[in-house]
């Protein structure tokens, strides 16, 4: 799959559990808050690939 398709399929994926995840604990969350979750989110997914990558090898 291309970079694309990953990234747009983790951003919608982190966008749903945000989303859910702020309403089931902290339901008067903002909307900035919440986007902020989601982009936290896509981030950690980034990094846990990057230390997967690095921990296989070249």
């Amino acid at each position: 799959m291309s970079a694309l398709i990953i990234f747009v399929f983790r951003a919608i994926m982190g966008a749903i559990f945000a989303v859910l995840l702020t309403k089931f604990f902290y339901p008067k969350a903002t909307f900035l808050g919440t986007a902020g979750f989601a982009i936290g989110l896509v981030g950690l997914a980034y990094i846990t690939e990057l230390f997967r990558k690095r921990k296989k090898g070249p």
